[in-house]
Order: structure tokens, then C-alpha cells, then sequence
């Protein structure tokens, strides 16, 4: 990853992770969602953004709420980074899974 890569991706991943905030939890079911990462392409048009989502249990419904109304993120994060960048990327969003994979690594630990 280039250096440009690296801090459009971090500015992307502020940005969201304002928009998910000024959301509020009950936009997603009471989950509280937060983006861990974003990976940009080389040619910066798509943002693969992973969320971890707590509790894990809601998990398919708050990716579908996402998934559903990527449009309007994708558009709030144009009027927040329109000044530094010429096009805004696409979001793909994926579930961060490793706090699940964690929580696995320390029960088996436990036992």
C-alpha cells in the first residue's frame, strides 16, 4: 500500500466512523458499531471497510442495515472529504471478526 493509500484510508475511516456515530445505536438495532479498518483499491474507488459490531449477536442485522443504506453514507462521506478528494470511493462493507475470533482463542484457553 502506497503512502497516499494509507492516509486516504484513514481519513475515510474518521469520516465513517463519524457518520456511524452521529447515527446513534438505534439506527442499528441497539449494537454499537465501529469501523475497525479501511483498505483503499490502488486507484482509489473502492473502500473496503471492515465493522466490528458488539453485540456479535446482531451482527447480520446491523450488516444489513449498512449494506442497505450504503448509498447515503457513501454520499456524506462525499461532502466530508469532497475538498481532498477528486472521487469519492465506493464502500464495501465487510464484518470485522476479529473480537469473535478473540473471544473464541480465550474460551478455548480457559477450558
Amino acid at each position: 500500500m502506497s503512502t497516499r493509500q494509507l492516509k486516504v484510508a484513514r481519513e475515510i475511516q474518521k469520516a465513517l466512523a463519524e457518520i456511524l456515530r452521529q447515527k446513534g445505536m438505534a439506527a442499528f438495532d441497539g449494537a454499537m458499531v465501529t469501523v475497525s479498518e479501511v483498505r483503499i483499491s490502488p486507484d482509489l474507488s473502492i473502500a473496503k471497510t471492515y465493522v466490528s459490531i458488539f453485540p456479535s449477536a446482531k451482527a447480520e442485522t446491523v450488516m444489513n442495515i449498512l449494506n442497505n443504506n450504503v448509498k447515503s453514507y457513501r454520499g456524506e462521506l462525499g461532502r466530508i472529504v469532497a475538498k481532498q478528494l477528486r472521487i469519492v470511493p465506493e464502500i464495501v462493507f465487510y464484518l470485522d471478526s476479529s473480537i469473535e475470533d478473540a473471544e473464541h482463542i480465550d474460551e478455548l484457553l480457559r477450558k
